[in-house]
């Protein structure tokens, strides 16, 4: 057993993976706990699919640099969940009419960016399903510096985002800037997802923000015990994902995302089972 979990360490590239999916792990779900209190989930998923015309000008500017679809993929992120807000604000239009309009139309720019280089097709797999194992130490020193960033941001304004989340009428009697505060929880949604990108990749990546949160969710009720929770879900799946994905060939991403969502299934199952027994005593 000991052999077992020791052999996968030999190799750099499972410690640095390994690294960035318990960091990962950690600032999605303390942003998720958030996504998930306040319905947002369709919002992280549309954000993480608008950035494909990001990392597709950043692929043309930096030739597959990492470093510069970082930032690409950062800007688009940034400027796309704010548009969101400001569309849904602005007009009598819902929130989620805004969510599917900028979503359909960054990824459908993305798309024929991405259609006018034909090269760029070999690559892409890495952004839509992640490439963990070719983390690199620069790449673990960005994800640790703005997940600080996210969390520290988050723990200052903590107070207000509980607030808000709960109660904005409240929020907007205390005058409270709410709109700010919205601003910045989607500026850091966006950060998060850009930091989570190489983890799992554009298509899993709302799965990191969500599934940890809600399985968090169906243990406790109060926020601060659901964030811990979710963290060690979070940290949990990405470490065992990448231990099936050594044993079993499989793609990394895909293991984390399953592993997580096993463990949603299996709380939630026995949850469904003691609320039954509960009735069957009653």
């Amino acid at each position: 057993m000991l052999d077992w979990l020791i052999q996968p360490l030999q190799y750099p590239f499972m410690v640095r993976g390994i690294i960035a999916a318990v960091l990962v792990g950690i600032v999605c779900a303390v942003v998720g706990s958030f996504i998930v209190l306040r319905g947002m989930a369709f919002f992280g998923d549309a954000l993480a699919h608008a950035i494909l015309p990001g990392l597709a000008v950043g692929y043309l500017m930096g030739g597959g640099d990492r470093q510069v679809l970082f930032w690409w993929a950062l800007g688009t992120a940034i400027v796309s969940g704010l548009s969101i807000g400001a569309v849904s604000r602005s007009t009598r239009i819902r929130e989620d009419t805004a969510i599917g309009i900028i979503f359909a139309g960054m990824f459908a720019l993305g798309i024929a960016l991405i259609s006018t280089v034909r090269s760029y097709t070999v690559d892409l797999a890495h952004f839509l399903f992640g490439d963990i194992l070719g983390v690199t130490s620069t790449d673990i020193n960005l994800i640790l510096i703005f997940s600080g960033v996210v969390i520290g941001l988050i723990f200052l304004f903590y107070k207000e985002f509980v607030l808000l989340s709960f109660d904005p009428v409240l929020a907007t009697t205390l005058r409270l800037p709410v709109r700010f505060l919205d601003n910045l929880l989607l500026v850091l949604i966006a950060i998060t997802i850009v930091v989570s990108l190489q983890t799992v990749g554009v298509a899993l990546m709302v799965a990191m923000l969500i599934t940890p949160a809600a399985t968090a969710y169906l243990l406790s009720k109060r926020l601060p015990v659901m964030m811990t929770l979710a963290a060690i879900i979070a940290s949990f799946s990405g470490i065992a994902g990448l231990y099936l994905s050594y044993y079993l060939n499989i793609a990394s991403g895909a293991a984390i995302v399953l592993t997580t969502t096993f463990i949603f299934l299996l709380v939630w199952s026995a949850q469904v089972l003691w609320q039954q027994k509960s009735k069957k005593l009653d």
